[in-house]
């Protein structure tokens, strides 16, 4: 599905929330551990990739790291909390704790036109201990909040971003505009995972799979049964063959 946003989970609470997000853009994303291999995560075919949050801090031992080919990808990456630090990390910028954590609602400003986030005040959810202190070459501060100098960051010309606060979360009003900016807008998904597109695939994939064969299907009475049941006839007719038990 060439249409795809991969969410790569660092152990976040709310990972399962991004992907959910995604979807609601009718757009497909699907949700991996960060160590999933370059072979499986690219076979999706990818049109950009969402880093989690997580429980650790960048420089513990065994903390989780940013996989190399997802640089040399070139595809658009949008890092969230601790996604934020390890894309930082991976390329040389600075992360520290902060003398304060930063934990609830807090004023966020963005100070720099960019394609993610609208410039002025909003308010935004925030759960950090860890904060950037120096962002990689190529990347400029585009927000800060009270206790983050540099609460979102952007390298406009490889359409890498980062961000300190939680958009995925309903305390960010404006989250799903920042998300949606990314999918759609930088990543250019075009946003066609709809009910209606998914049945027009699935028919045309049983049809191209049956050909003029015919089809044995065991219905038990259940919703999956009966929903493959009736793609299956509304993909062949007549070439299928129901039995009920």
């Amino acid at each position: 599905m060439s249409n795809t946003i991969i969410v790569l989970d660092f152990g976040s609470q709310y990972s399962q929330l991004i992907a959910r997000r995604v979807r609601e853009l009718n757009v497909y994303s699907e949700l991996l551990a960060w160590d999933t291999s370059e072979e499986k995560i690219m076979s999706h075919s990818p049109k950009g990739i969402i880093l989690s949050g997580g429980p650790n801090s960048i420089y513990e031992a065994g903390s989780p790291q940013l996989p190399k080919f997802l640089l040399e990808s070139e595809l658009p990456i949008l890092g969230i909390c601790y996604g934020m630090c390890a894309l930082t990390h991976s390329l040389g910028g600075v992360v520290s704790p902060s003398s304060e954590r930063e934990f609830g609602l807090a004023n966020l400003n963005t100070i720099i036109e960019n394609p993610l986030l609208p410039i002025g005040d909003q308010s935004v959810w925030m759960s950090h201990g860890d904060r950037i202190e120096s962002a990689p070459e190529g990347f400029v501060p585009l927000a800060q909040s009270d206790n983050s100098p540099i609460a979102a960051m952007g390298n406009l010309e490889k359409n890498w971003y980062g961000l300190q606060f939680h958009p995925e979360v309903a305390h960010t009003p404006g989250g799903k505009e920042i998300l949606s900016n990314f999918v759609i807008d930088i990543c250019k998904v075009t946003p066609d995972w709809t009910p209606h597109n998914l049945i027009e695939k699935s028919v045309n994939n049983i049809k191209g799979f049956v050909g003029k064969g015919r089809v044995l299907s065991a219905v038990s009475g259940g919703v999956d049964s009966s929903v493959a049941t009736a793609l299956v006839h509304k993909a062949i007719g007549d070439q299928l063959v129901c039995v009920f038990g």
